[in-house]
Formats: structure tokens, sequence, C-alpha cells
């Protein structure tokens, strides 16, 4: 018998979330994957193409000019983890990730097939000179039209001019937010191009200015924090309190329609996952470096868990074992320490040393938070069951998955590993049945006890 056969006798139909989003925290935005918007864009006609993240948010609401510029756009793209977070507490969802630094250049290589001509405008003196040749590099065949820096060369009517005396087909302005839209709105009437795209610091990027983070950090949608790390002063205003302020109003924003209010559940779990990502993020970081360093491949391992209503969902931990674990895990099933269908070995040869120091402060648990602020998770909940052991729960057991499984609960403050399968289940069980926002704040305060103890943590 399957997970999914098991759960289908118990659970009812659930409606499917519309995928269309039009607004975000009151700005537009084009829901499109990436073809689709390329598609879009490359279309005959002029538009100006802009870019929504969560900086752009906190900008537009202090800025009116600029927010009726993002209005006022052609098309506005997703970009980044807040504007999809914020999405979902409005009941949405963000199709696809469309940030600039990876979406424009595939943008340019379709581009570049039609025989479209590219100008750069923006950064500082040499800076679009040198992304136009990282440019060519990635897309030999593509045509620059010309480059501009951002500073005397962004005169209005003189780099107008030279765009247009270029025949340029697609202008590329990269000044920061607001500069860039503001620049584009003022120009677009004299502009000949046929596309006007605002592109943040991806000159700086493609010129080697800055660093971009390495392909796993990027994977996990943290290229914030690493940007953090490396210029800790500049962006700490942007990042830490821009962050927070964002996504205190991504929270709040529900509550302005009485038909859309959210749970005080919901509101903790914002809160406390947001939040701890913020402060906890470059503790997070420096983990998956001292990782990585121990031993090759990625430092977070993911896995497939079966969550509310049996709906399956990738869960995130810092990786505590060798890369081949899985493979090796039937050879030890003989050797669990634990009753019941949930494995789990005091001595078990898969951990890493670093894995026993992060299990052992259960600090392997820290990128569930991106699971909570998704919503796939709730901070206090059962233990997230495996597809396997869900196929073989006797039918008591099902009954856990009513709720979402958490970061922490009755189970795993009363000494987790420790604990049998069946009483593991009466507890949670009996969470389900009288689980309340006073209750949950109870047990995430005793979850720092049950950390700092280690008992049951192995």
């Amino acid at each position: 018998m399957t997970y999914q056969s098991n759960i289908d006798s118990w659970k009812a139909d659930s409606t499917k979330q519309n995928p269309l989003c039009k607004q975000v925290l009151g700005h537009r935005i084009d829901n499109l994957h990436t073809r689709e918007a390329i598609a879009q864009i490359l279309r005959p006609g002029r538009r100006h193409v802009a870019f929504l993240n969560a900086h752009c948010a906190n900008v537009a609401t202090h800025n009116p000019h600029y927010s009726a510029v993002l209005e006022n756009a052609d098309m506005v793209l997703s970009d980044g983890i807040g504007i999809e977070l914020a999405a979902k507490l409005q009941g949405s969802r963000i199709r696809e990730n469309l940030n600039g630094t990876d979406f424009v250049p595939k943008l340019l290589a379709d581009a570049a097939k039609l025989g479209k001509s590219i100008y750069l405008l923006g950064g500082k003196p040499g800076t679009a000179e040198r992304a136009a040749k990282a440019l060519q590099r990635r897309i030999p065949n593509l045509i620059i039209a010309g480059t501009r820096d951002g500073y005397e060369g962004a005169q209005d009517h003189a780099a107008a001019m030279a765009i247009n005396n270029s025949k340029a087909d697609i202008l590329l302005v990269a000044m920061g937010v607001p500069m860039q839209e503001l620049w584009i709105d003022r120009n677009f009437e004299r502009l000949n191009t046929q596309i006007c795209l605002s592109v943040g610091g991806l000159f700086d990027f493609l010129a080697g200015n800055v660093t971009r983070a390495p392909g796993w950090v990027r994977d996990l949608r943290s290229e914030w924090m690493w940007r953090l790390l490396m210029e800790p002063r500049r962006m700490a205003k942007r990042y830490l309190i821009g962050n927070l302020t964002f996504l205190a109003r991504a929270a709040l924003w529900p509550l302005r329609r009485s038909d859309n209010a959210v749970s005080g559940k919901r509101v903790i779990d914002l809160t406390l996952s947001l939040g701890g990502l913020l402060v906890l993020g470059p503790v997070l970081l420096a983990l998956m470096l001292a990782i990585r360093i121990e031993s090759k491949g990625s430092p977070i391992f993911k896995q497939r868990r079966i969550g509310a209503n049996g709906k399956p969902f990738t869960l995130y931990k810092l990786r505590s074992m060798a890369m081949d674990s899985e493979k090796r895990r039937a050879a030890l099933l003989a050797q669990s320490d634990r009753d019941g269908v949930c494995f789990k070995a005091k001595s078990d040869p898969r951990v890493t040393r670093m894995g026993r120091f992060i299990r052992r402060y259960s600090l392997d648990e820290l990128p569930q938070i991106v699971n909570v602020a998704k919503g796939d998770m709730s901070v206090v909940g059962p233990r997230p069951a495996l597809p396997e052991e869900v196929a073989a729960y006797p039918q008591k057991a099902i009954g856990r998955l009513k709720v979402k499984p958490g970061l922490t609960g009755i189970w795993q403050v009363s000494g987790r590993a420790d604990i049998g399968f069946d009483q593991m289940v009466d507890m949670d069980l009996a969470y389900t049945r009288s689980r309340t926002v006073w209750l949950d704040l109870i047990l995430i305060l005793a979850t720092f006890r049950a950390v700092l103890t280690g008992r049951g943590a192995y």
C-alpha cells in the first residue's frame, strides 16, 4: 500500500489554488513563467519592463512617483522569495521567480537569435563596457549597440540621443531603484528602442564588481544572506531593517480585508519564521559553509515529507549525514533504537562529525524555517512524516495529518527520539484535538529547554 492510498481513505477533497496573482501588496505582477515572459517582451510593440522585489515594494511605499511608474509599466515581473511569500499570504501563488540577474541573460539569448541589438546604460564608468563583453562571451551572437555610464553619461537628453543614434532595439538601464525606473519613465517617449528594462545590479555582477553567491546558496533562495555577509555595512539597512519591514507589512496586509483574515497561528508562524530568517540567516549560512568544508555535496538535505491532509512537500534540513545516506538506510533499519515505523539510531554510522554537533542542538532543523514561512509547516505541530512511514501507519495514526507538521510539538519537547511511536501518535492526536495559540506559545517556550538539554536528540 502507498502512502497516498492510505490517506485517500481518510482525507476530503481539497480545492486547487488559483495560479493567477494580479497584485502583491497593492502592486501589479505579471505572473508568468520564464518562457511566457520572454515571448511577451519580444513580441511586436514598445514596452517598459520592471521587476518587483521586497526592496522595490519598500521604496514604493514612500515614493509615490516610483509607485506610479510601476503601476504604469507595461510589465512587472516577480523577483525574489519575499514577493512569493507576500503573495501566498494573500492567497495567491507566484508561478516562478524571475529575478533579473538570471532572467535577463536568458531574454538576451533569445533576442540575439532574432538579430536584436542591445544598449547598456548605467553603472560606474567602465562597468557597462565590461558587462557588455561578459554578455558577448556568454552569448556570442549578441549585438552590442553601445554603452554609457550611469553618472555623467546618464544625462537625459545626451543619453537619449546616443541611444537613438545607436539604433538599439533593447535598452538595459542599471541605476538602482528607483532611479532607473524614473529615468525610463522620463525618457520613454523620446527613445526609439523597442524594449526598456530596468535591471538593478546586473551590470555589477556581469562586470565582476560584485561576486554572486555560490549556486547552492542561490538554489536555497538565500543570495541576500550572502550579499549581507559580503557587504554588511552597505547592505544591513536593506536586508535586515528593509526585509523585516517588508515581511511585517506582508503579514499584516491580509488583515486589511475582513474576508481574508489570517489565523493567530499563522501570524505566529510568519512572525517567528520570517524573523528567524533575518536573525539566524548568517548563522545558517556559516553552518552550511562548515558542512561543505567537511564533506563535498550540498549542505542542504531535501526530502519528501507528508504535510497536512496528506499533501507532499519538500522538507529542508542541514545535511548531517554522508551524501549516500539514503542508499544505506535500508541496510540499517534493523538497528533502529525506536519502536514502530519511524527509524532512528543513536550510533548511525552515516552521521558526520559536524552532523553530530548540529543534531545535538537541533541546528539541523534551521532550514525548516523556510518550510514554515512557505506554509508547508507550522512552528508547532506533529513531526513531518516520510511517505513510507505514512504507508505503514495504522488507521489511528492517520489523524495526525489533520494539521500541518511542525518544527516543535508535544513529542519534540517530551524526549523526541526517546519516545516510542505509539506514544508519539497519542501526543500528536491530543495536540490536534486541543491546539490553541496559548498551547503553541507554551510549547515554543518549552522547546528552548529541550534544545539546551539535548534530550532525545541523535
